[in-house]
């Protein structure tokens, strides 16, 4: 099959945005998703902004940002994906909307060999792709927050999972400027495996009065050269997605390590979500 020229994106939040500005600053004809028309609208100024601050930031050029613009088109229904040959769906890190939106896909995307990917952070891929009639066209691709910086792309190829999606797979994240590294269908595949104990270990510091945030981030920092501390990270990555993450690996492993800590549970339930929302650990201008 020749190389993916159309691309879609399903959501566009924080990640979804990313996906689809760096798809069309590598080229694509990018079609994005959201569930309704503010959706779009807020979809459409996020991926606009980040454009501009790239411009203004001497990132990319003026001639780039435009041509980027050009390129991305939007929409609040899933049948406009139909012509898409590759569609990334980049909802929130949940089980049933993720499993509903592939089903949607699977039914409103008309080529039968068109690829289906998830950039699910935590759930096993095989659960999602027999939920689709299309097994073989499901595979994970994880980006990384934010996208538009951040090279890596893990490839989670389900036992379902066919040899040619993972080639066209690994050759469009190439294409768009990232490193794919393969990884199993295990929840949390590499990096999660590894970094999410590393932040629980870090809210438990914390909830046991055992070192205050900016102490332990300072730690991490200054002592183990990591260019931002766990406190600080769990706050970019928002503590909402960080707890799903964490309770997906707990359910698949029954480790107590990943166990979502008391604390972390309190603060999500606060509201207290990390920079999306202004506060965390930490507190962040509007």
């Amino acid at each position: 099959m020749d190389s993916v020229t159309r691309l879609g994106v399903v959501g566009c939040g924080l990640m979804g945005s990313g996906i689809a500005e760096v798809a069309a600053l590598g080229g694509l004809d990018v079609r994005v998703a959201e569930a309704t028309p503010d959706a779009v609208e807020a979809g459409r100024r996020r991926v606009t902004a980040s454009l501009d601050r790239g411009a203004k930031r001497g990132k990319i050029t003026e001639e780039q940002r435009g041509q980027a613009l050009a390129r991305l088109s939007f929409t609040h229904d899933l049948n406009d994906l139909s012509d898409r040959q590759f569609v990334v769906e980049a909802v929130a890190e949940n089980r049933e909307i993720k499993t509903d939106v592939l089903r949607l896909l699977d039914k409103a995307v008309e080529d039968p060999a068109a690829i289906l990917a998830t950039n699910t952070s935590s759930i096993p891929v095989v659960d999602l792709a027999v939920a689709t009639g299309r097994p073989g066209q499901v595979i994970g691709m994880h980006f990384f927050n934010p996208v538009p910086v951040q090279k890596l792309v893990e490839l989670v190829p389900a036992l379902t999972t066919s040899p040619d999606t993972v080639r066209r797979t690994r050759d469009l994240a190439t294409r768009l400027g990232k490193q794919p590294i393969q990884a199993p269908d295990r929840s949390g595949f590499v990096v999660n495996a590894l970094l999410v104990p590393y932040l629980l270990s870090a809210v438990r510091m914390v909830e046991s009065g055992g070192a205050r945030p900016q102490d332990i981030d300072q730690g991490m920092e200054l002592g183990c050269a990591h260019p931002m501390g766990p406190l600080r990270l769990l706050d970019l990555i928002g503590l909402d997605t960080a707890q799903a993450v964490a309770e997906s690996m707990y359910e698949e492993f029954k480790e107590p390590l990943y166990a979502p800590p008391a604390l972390l549970r309190r603060m999500v339930a606060a509201g207290h979500l990390g920079r999306k929302n202004g506060r965390g650990f930490y507190a962040y201008d509007a």
